[in-house]
C-alpha cells in the first residue's frame, strides 16, 4: 500500500516511522528539513513540495488544525484517486471535519477524522487509541495502516465523530489537571507533600492519567517534557466546549475549565508543555507541588 504522510509533528515524525517498517510511504512537512532527516533516519521518502506526493493510495494528515488540512486538501486532492482514504489525525473541529469529509467526497475521497491519544511515547511505540468518525467501509480499507500505529482503533460514529470525542477526552484530561494542583495545593498547606498525597489518590477513588503519570512524571519532578503544548490543549478544551454548546448542554464546568486553560496559555506560553498550567495554582497559592 502507497502511503503519504503530512505533517511530522511531535506526533507525526513517530507515526510514519512506524508505517516507514510497513509501507511504501512518502512524506511532506511544512519545513522540508525535517521529512529530509525523516527519510534518512526511517526510509521513507521525502518530498519537497505536496505537488511532488503522487499515486497514492492512502493521505495521513497529523497538523495542527482542521484549517491547515483543509489547505493541504485543496492543493493535494486534484492528484489524488477516487477511491482514496484520507486519514486525518489531527485534533481538529469537529464541524470542520463534517464539512471537509463532504467537499472530498464530492471528489470520490473517503476521509476519516481520526485523531489519536497516547502521547508521544504511544506514537514511537505503535501503541496509540484511534477514534475515527467516518464510513465505516472506508474504515475496513485502512486496517492495516491504523494497526501499524495503534493499539485499539474504535469507530465513534459519523463524520465529526472523532473529532468530537479526542476534544472532550482532552477537556476532561484539563480538568483533572486543574482539580489535581487545587486539590494538591490544600494538602500542601496542610502539611502533606504531594508525592505523599499521590501514593494514597493512586490507590484510591481520585486517581486519574493526572495523578497517575502527569504529577508524578512532570509535576513532582518539576521536569515538564514538553511533549504537548498548553496552547493545544486549550484549543482542544476550546473544541469541546463548542461540541457542549453545538448539543445543547449547558456545561458549567468544562466552560470553566475552557477559561482556566486559555488563560493558563495566555499567561505561561502557549509553546510550553500542557502540565505547566498547575503553576497558574501554584501562583495563586504560594505553594510548590512536589
Amino acid at each position: 500500500m502507497r502511503i503519504a504522510f503530512v505533517g511530522l509533528g511531535a506526533m507525526g515524525r513517530p507515526m510514519a516511522a512506524n508505517l516507514a517498517g510497513r509501507f511504501d510511504i512518502q512524506v511532506w512537512n511544512r519545513t522540508g528539513t525535517v521529512a529530509t532527516e525523516h527519510a534518512a533516519a526511517h526510509g521513507s521518502t521525502a518530498v519537497d513540495a505536496l505537488d511532488d506526493l503522487d499515486d497514492v493510495e492512502v493521505v495521513c494528515s497529523c497538523l495542527p488544525t482542521t484549517v491547515e488540512v483543509a489547505a493541504v486538501a485543496r492543493q493535494l486532492v486534484p492528484r489524488l484517486d477516487a477511491g482514496t482514504v484520507w486519514l486525518d489525525h489531527t485534533s481538529g473541529d469537529p464541524q470542520q471535519a463534517r464539512d471537509l469529509a463532504a467537499e472530498l467526497a464530492g471528489q470520490g475521497i473517503d476521509y476519516l477524522d481520526a485523531p489519536v491519544s497516547g502521547g508521544t511515547a504511544g506514537a514511537a511505540a505503535g501503541s496509540l487509541t484511534v477514534m475515527v468518525g467516518g464510513d465505516a467501509e472506508a474504515l475496513e480499507q485502512v486496517t492495516d495502516v491504523l494497526d501499524a500505529v495503534a493499539d485499539r482503533v474504535v469507530h465513534v460514529g459519523p463524520s465529526g465523530a472523532g473529532m468530537a470525542v479526542k476534544a472532550v477526552n482532552n477537556a476532561l484530561l484539563a480538568a483533572a489537571l486543574w482539580a489535581s494542583a487545587e486539590g494538591f495545593a490544600a494538602l500542601e498547606q496542610a502539611g502533606v507533600p504531594t508525592s505523599v498525597a499521590l501514593e494514597v489518590v493512586n490507590a484510591s477513588s481520585g486517581r486519574s492519567n493526572a495523578t497517575e503519570q502527569l504529577f508524578p512524571e512532570r509535576v513532582v519532578t518539576r521536569e515538564f517534557p514538553n511533549t504537548f503544548a498548553l496552547g493545544l490543549l486549550a484549543k482542544d478544551v476550546g473544541l469541546a466546549r463548542a461540541t457542549l454548546d453545538g448539543a445543547g448542554v449547558e456545561g458549567p464546568v468544562l466552560h470553566l475549565v475552557d477559561r482556566l486553560t486559555t488563560d493558563a496559555a495566555d499567561a505561561l506560553g502557549s509553546d510550553v508543555d500542557h502540565t505547566e498550567l498547575v503553576r497558574m495554582v501554584e501562583r495563586a497559592t504560594g505553594v510548590e507541588l512536589r
